[in-house]
């Protein structure tokens, strides 16, 4: 008998799944752009979107899950575990020694964690229908590979005909073939950007179109040639805001009351507009950079905002747009909702620019701050200077934004000089907000992994850590994210370890203070018209005061912004240049002003009456 032409087509039925460790207080961003996306383009899609890593928050307690969420390794290694029980022996010291550093993991130990996890995991797998799929996906990023690898192979044993896809930042390119040829639970990779493939792939399947898009990597079948080149939007403006009324249901069905104010995340574009830095790799599933207009920004604020009750935000992006973020943050500071605002930042975005983002509800930044020493920063290729990574630690404190950013340690090749120099500039920088010590990790893909020979890198090998999570029959078949060389990796270890210390001495002095720095600096100056007070914490001191009056006022004052030396010398003529170079010498000692060949900037911020605000 003729099938009805005119008879609708059954639905095609997707579940996407985000895996621990995701931040249990935001919904999955990917899934939620998924399934908006899916929605709009593809109405014969029906999407159901799972979050289990809130129902793992909920048994591990919130504290503990956050601090294990913050260990890639510990993250990993406890899935592991179950992935590999063969591999224990070699997790079981490492874990435990990680976990100790949980300040909530209480009377946990790494057997009682296992088995929570495991625990989990299979209650959750068994009170879902998934007969009801056609197929079944995860997005995959950073903390997620191994869970996501032990629910698909668990999800597979209960539904062996259920197709289940990979994609995400941890399946691109040939870290997403790799999985495909060593993983035989897994039928489909998707290489980069996910919505217009993982549309193709649905139509294929419900057998409204015949072929895969080549970024589509299928079991069984040879990559097409094309396969890494990404498929996806000339513009993000076809995008309609995520969908994220999954994640609201399952934190309704795993919590009862509010137990913590959920932060949604947004995205204002994909890709980096810098993209040069040597160590990054965290774009390589964008081609290209694009970004959304301030109005549509505001749009998809404004919508999630009213569908959620939500006030606060974080921005996705790995560096805000330079364009359009200020318009954007104008609509907001002109509106009458008090949303707050985390994103990323690089350290130009400074000055007025900074202000207004902070008048627009900009609370929380991540600053590419990296280094300390110019010659380092020149071969990461930041295209920033030490000057400009200071003023925007002291801007973020003057402005009451919190500032978070990375020191990176061990950078091959870094120099005994240039070690020196990250030391000596340490001391300046004291006043605001402790960075975090990274230990510099070879990402795949990322410049210096493309140009070894450039940084005196010898040979790429597995990172030691990847041999304690797979086994020695798995490991050599897969390329993954964090990967090791051989060079000078010991001697950089070595060379760094006083700046880790004092990186631990910084953020002991803060932690010791009674206010963060963003809203009580312990770099500070009042003004009196004719004087200058300038209020300075130093570790193990008393609290010390320096008066400027006059002259000497005025030149402090005019060191508030990056100002070079020649202009300072025309600003004062009374002085002459001997004179005017004693003085800032003399406040340079003090640690009052930094100095970077001939640019001056003083360090304490301005406090009034009202505190830090704008």
């Amino acid at each position: 008998m003729a099938e009805n032409a005119n008879q609708p087509s059954p639905a095609f039925r997707l579940g996407l799944i985000a895996m621990p460790w995701a931040l249990f207080n935001r919904p999955s961003v990917q899934l939620g752009a998924l399934k908006g996306y899916l929605a709009q383009a593809e109405p014969d899609v029906q999407v159901s979107c799972f979050h289990p890593y809130l129902g793992l928050a909920k048994s591990l307690g919130l504290d503990l899950y956050r601090e294990i969420s913050q260990d890639v390794w510990l993250c990993e290694g406890l899935y592991a575990g179950l992935l590999f029980p063969e591999q224990r022996g070699a997790l079981r010291g490492f874990l435990a020694k990680r976990l100790r550093r949980c300040k909530a993991a209480g009377d946990h130990d790494i057997e009682s964690l296992w088995h929570k996890v495991e625990a989990h995991l299979q209650h959750w797998l068994a009170r879902q229908e998934w007969e009801r799929f056609d197929l079944v996906g995860f997005s995959v990023c950073f903390n997620q590979l191994l869970a996501s690898l032990l629910a698909a192979r668990s999800l597979k044993a209960l539904q062996p005909q259920l197709p289940i896809v990979f994609g995400g930042s941890s399946c691109v390119a040939e870290m997403g073939s790799s999985l495909l040829a060593t993983f035989p639970w897994l039928d489909y990779v998707v290489h980069g950007e996910g919505e217009l493939v993982l549309a193709n792939l649905c139509q294929v399947l419900a057998g409204r179109q015949a072929s895969l898009a080549p970024q589509v990597l299928a079991r069984n079948q040879q990559a097409h040639k094309e396969a890494f080149s990404g498929h996806q939007f000339k513009s993000l403006a076809e995008l309609p805001p995520p969908d994220y009324a999954d994640y609201f249901l399952d934190l309704r069905q795993e919590f009862s009351g509010e137990p913590f104010v959920p932060e949604l995340p947004v995205e204002f574009s994909r890709g980096c507009w810098w993209g040069k830095c040597t160590f990054c790799n965290l774009n390589l599933q964008w081609h290209g950079y694009r970004g959304k207009s301030a109005e549509q920004m505001e749009r998809e604020v404004l919508t999630l905002s009213q569908r959620h009750g939500c006030l606060d935000f974080s921005f996705t992006d790995n560096v805000l747009p330079g364009r359009e973020a200020a318009p954007f943050f104008a609509k907001m500071a002109s509106g009458t909702r008090d949303f707050r605002f985390f994103a990323e930042l690089r350290v130009n975005q400074r000055g007025e620019t900074l202000k207004g983002y902070r008048q627009g509800g900009l609370m929380a930044v991540q600053a590419g701050i990296e280094a300390l020493s110019q010659g380092l920063l020149e071969r990461m290729r930041k295209g920033a200077t030490v000057m400009e990574n200071l003023a925007l630690m002291k801007e973020s404190v003057a402005l009451g934004i919190r500032l978070d950013g990375n020191l990176i340690t061990g950078f091959p090749g870094s120099t005994e000089a240039e070690v020196a120099e990250t030391l000596a500039n340490l001391e300046f920088v004291l006043p605001f907000t402790p960075l975090t010590g990274a230990a510099f990790f070879l990402g795949h893909g990322s410049g210096v992994a493309e140009n070894p020979q450039d940084y005196g890198i010898r040979a790429i090998v597995q990172h030691p850590h990847n041999r304690k999570l797979f086994p020695p029959h798995v490991l050599p078949g897969l390329t993954l994210l964090l990967n090791d060389y051989r060079g000078d990796r010991a001697h950089q270890c070595r060379l760094w370890q006083p700046v880790v210390k004092k990186i631990r001495d910084w953020q002991r002095f803060h932690a010791a203070r009674r206010s963060p720095a963003h809203l009580v600096p312990p770099l500070s100056y009042r003004d009196a018209g004719n004087l200058l007070i300038i209020r300075q914490e130093l570790p193990g001191q008393a609290t010390l005061h320096h008066r400027l009056r006059g002259t000497s006022r005025a030149i402090y004052l005019a060191c508030d912004t990056v100002v070079e030396f020649a202009a300072l010398a025309r600003l004062f003529p009374q002085l002459n240049t001997a004179q005017l170079a004693t003085f800032l010498e003399e406040l340079t000692a003090k640690r009052l002003l930094f100095v970077q060949g001939t640019r001056y900037l003083a360090l304490a911020v301005h406090t009034t009456a009202a505190g830090n605000g704008v």
